[in-house]
């Protein structure tokens, strides 16, 4: 059996009631497009529907804290590369990253963490990860260089300046 890919990548077009007047995907949507690839991109690659498995098992993941810094923006109709990875896991919590850069990823527009936990939809408090998913996690865990998101933010920056 082949290794999963540690780091998943998709292409969305930028749609224009997403978009602020000066036709740039508006600060908040960028949230929603790296969330919306990610979901998709489980899918895709690992065969993991977080929707069934929250309606089958009651338990999901919420967002506990999101973290953006944009570079350069994305405008209506542009297709983009949004690339994510899980750079963090423990018993309950997930940190996945998420960039999106232009169609051939010569230019990053932004960079995202979401904090993400695992939640009992019937308690309505955060709950353990089984084996099975720790085991997954382990195998598609892609750290960063970076302790924390300023320094990861940093680090792109000096890059882009570089390229």
């Amino acid at each position: 059996m082949r290794p999963l890919a540690k780091t998943l990548e998709s292409k969305v077009r930028i749609q224009y009631q997403d978009c602020d007047p000066f036709n740039h995907l508006n600060n908040s949507r960028y949230i929603d497009y790296i969330m919306a690839a990610r979901t998709e991109q489980l899918v895709e690659h690992y065969h993991f529907n977080t929707s069934e498995y929250a309606y089958g098992k009651n338990i999901g993941w919420v967002s506990a804290q999101t973290q953006v810094s944009y570079f350069y923006p994305a405008s209506w109709m542009e297709l983009v590369t949004i690339e994510t990875r899980l750079i963090q896991f423990s018993e309950s919590s997930l940190l996945f990253e998420g960039l999106m850069w232009d169609e051939h990823k010569s230019k990053l527009k932004a960079v995202m963490w979401a904090k993400l936990v695992h939640f009992n939809l019937e308690t309505q408090r955060s709950f353990r990860h089984s084996a099975d998913l720790m085991n997954l996690f382990q195998e598609i865990h892609d750290p960063v260089e970076y302790g924390n998101f300023d320094e990861r933010v940093g680090g792109l920056r000096r890059v882009a300046a570089a390229g």
